[in-house]
């Protein structure tokens, strides 16, 4: 007992110690030290973490647009990598400018715009081949020659020094591995340089007799599709790079595109263009409506439409009051836009207040029309879009989203601006003249609402 009571006064000791030495003494009139600091400076964020903090879609954007310029030569993805930020930077020094692997909003534009440039001198289009039931881009410019057979289609240059050739045919028990062993074998005389192969793909290329080749394959089941690409030599500068968007848009095996049900009411938002009651909207947002109401002004008729652009002209007779939009013709910079329009109604407590809200624009490959990022809220399809000046820049419309897509093709854009010369376009050729009008932009929108079965 004596034993364990001196070791228990031993240990109460020894924190006694313990604590005393690590305890400032405090007086009365002592002072804290005051500890010089030092503000900690912020991480600077990486072009990997900029470029991961956009969608997808506009990563993929930006990785097609390096390709059609010549900078990129990976998968349009969307997937940040090494290769994408150093495409950036070489596509930034060509430029003249400094090379931060970060495109700032001038770099962005000019990129996009000639990247559009690039795909319309080659007729770049998205087609359905019949034959194979492949979904794949085709530069209809290059190779405008086609010719069709239950196994396959080819498309060619006048004088052949480009083909495209897509077959497909059953093969029992195929993989990858042995599809792109029996490519690099037919025809003979095939000089590989370059060969991946996945479990869901191969690719292959280099030199058959003069001309540089491409070859993308894949199955399904007993189906084989593969996708095979001739070249000359001589044309490598203007094909290379449409070869990689090629590769890309390569679908084999495209699944159906079902669009989700219609609202039995939906909301939208359209623009007055006339003071006797014309205004332009979303298409899609007055498809099959029985009613088509624009409070407080009353029901309106829709009178034309676009199904190219997705626009339509509605007509609100008898009415006054109504503040038509100038859309005169400007110069306008749509690198970003403001634009106004009326959400729904839930997202504003049942108000229909205008309201703004900003976005940057990019190009949308195989049209005239600009992605916007972000999307806006639900309501907005049908705003109004203007410049820094506050001049008409467009209309911006909502996609609808797929419920079930094609997988390896690039994501649509979840909202589009169609640029006010289409505007501009369309109404003059249902005699709407709207060159005059406000510039008050949030006094000329109006809330459009659908009513459906």
């Amino acid at each position: 007992m004596r034993s364990m009571l001196i070791a228990t006064l031993t240990f109460v000791a020894t924190i006694a110690a313990v604590q005393a030495q690590t305890t400032t003494p405090s007086t009365a009139s002592a002072k804290p030290k005051q500890l010089a600091t030092v503000p900690a400076r912020p991480a600077l964020q990486s072009p990997a973490d900029t470029a991961n903090a956009m969608g997808q879609s506009e990563r993929m954007a930006i990785q097609s647009d390096l390709a059609w310029v010549g900078q990129y030569n990976g998968a349009i993805s969307g997937d940040v990598s090494e290769r994408m930020v150093e495409a950036i930077k070489e596509y930034q020094k060509a430029g003249g400018g400094k090379p931060t692997g970060v495109l700032n909003p001038k770099e962005r534009s000019v990129l996009a715009e000639t990247g559009r440039r690039r795909r319309e001198n080659v007729g770049w289009k998205i087609v359905s081949d019949a034959p194979t039931g492949v979904q794949l881009g085709i530069p209809t410019k290059l190779v405008p020659q086609q010719t069709s057979d239950a196994n396959g289609t080819r498309w060619s240059s006048p004088t052949g020094t480009i083909q495209v050739l897509l077959t497909r045919r059953k093969e029992a028990s195929p993989t990858t591995a042995k599809l792109a062993e029996r490519e690099k074998k037919e025809p003979a005389g095939r000089s590989v340089d370059y060969t991946v192969v996945k479990p869901e793909f191969f690719v292959l290329s280099g030199l058959q007799g003069l001309k540089k080749f491409y070859v993308r394959g894949t199955f399904k089941g007993d189906e084989v599709r593969i996708l095979t690409i001739l070249y000359d030599q001589a044309t490598e500068n203007t094909v290379e790079p449409v070869v990689i968007a090629m590769s890309s848009a390569f679908n084999p095996f495209p699944v159906s595109t079902a669009q989700p049900p219609r609202k039995t009411v939906e909301y939208g938002t359209g623009v007055v263009v006339s003071e006797d009651g014309a205004i332009v909207t979303d298409r899609q947002i007055t498809d099959e409506c029985l009613a088509i109401t624009i409070p407080p002004f009353g029901n309106a008729d829709r009178v034309a439409e676009d199904k190219e652009h997705d626009l339509a002209l509605l007509h609100v007779y008898g009415t006054r009051g109504l503040t038509p939009l100038s859309l005169a013709s400007t110069q306008t910079d749509k690198a970003s836009v403001e634009l106004i329009g009326i959400s729904d109604p839930q997202n504003q407590a049942g108000g229909r207040a205008a309201t703004t809200v900003k976005a940057a624009t990019t190009s949308v490959a195989g049209g005239s029309d600009l992605a916007l990022s972000p999307a806006p809220a639900i309501g907005f399809s049908g705003a109004a879009a203007r410049d820094d000046g506050g001049k008409f820049s467009g209309i911006a419309l909502l996609k609808s989203a797929i419920v079930a897509g094609v997988s390896n093709a690039a994501p649509a854009a979840q909202a589009v601006l169609v640029p006010a010369d289409t505007v501009r376009e369309f109404l003059k050729a249902n005699g709407v003249n709207a060159a005059g009008g406000s510039m008050d932009a949030k006094a000329a929108v109006v809330r459009v609402i659908c009513v459906r079965k």
